[in-house]
């Protein structure tokens, strides 16, 4: 109980910090105007956000299934 606890604080803070992450002024963007920049940059924190919660998502299944046949083995 407590390890998948433990697994979803870390997933919940690293949405977080992955979310916070996009805030801030433009660096380097090359020939990119500075609202194109911000929009790219939102883009993509995005889509690093949305594949954590997918992997969240997976490691939870994995974690549910690996719980249920450890239970299941216990069992008389």
């Amino acid at each position: 109980m407590w390890a998948f606890l433990a697994v979803q604080l870390l997933f919940l803070l690293w949405v977080i910090f992955g979310a916070s992450s996009s805030s801030g002024a433009p660096d380097d963007c090359g020939t990119l105007d500075a609202q194109t920049c911000n929009d790219a940059e939102s883009a993509g924190t995005a889509i690093g956000v949305g594949l954590v919660i997918f992997l969240w998502a997976l490691v939870d299944i994995i974690l549910g299934i690996s719980y249920a046949v450890v239970r299941l083995a216990r069992r008389p």
